[in-house]
């Protein structure tokens, strides 16, 4: 499993992208979509909320389970991933490029985002 080293992780198992023009894209990593399992559901939150970091924004469903989606970041939600919403599929398939799943004008990053090593060292 390769996490891409341009990103940074939440130990929730999300990752970020930096902020072009303050907005940053978020979805989960690799090591998250395979422990789910199937995404069959995907409830993101609304464009125009507003996310804090550490807390729950949404959730995924698999045909195991269902998992609580947290913000890595705080700030105003800008954007949704429609066609994760149509096909959550593209969560298992392509975590890292296709299936992002939101984007967000950052106002507060905390400081314990990890690298991809240190991401890489958390999930094993």
């Amino acid at each position: 499993m390769s996490n891409p080293q341009q990103l940074r992780y939440s130990k929730e198992h999300e990752w970020l992208s930096a902020a072009e023009d303050g907005v940053a894209t978020i979805g989960i990593t690799e090591f998250a979509a395979n422990a789910l399992g199937d995404v069959v559901y995907a409830q993101l939150p609304e464009v125009g909320s507003t996310v804090t970091a550490g807390e729950e924004c949404g959730e995924l469903e698999s045909t195991k389970s269902v998992s609580d989606l947290y913000s890595p970041v705080s700030g105003e939600v800008t954007e949704i991933n429609e066609d994760v919403v149509s096909d959550p599929s593209l969560v298992n398939s392509a975590p890292f490029e296709g299936g992002w799943l939101f984007k967000v004008r950052v106002t507060d990053e905390p400081a314990d985002l990890l690298s991809a090593d240190e991401y890489t060292q958390l999930a094993g």
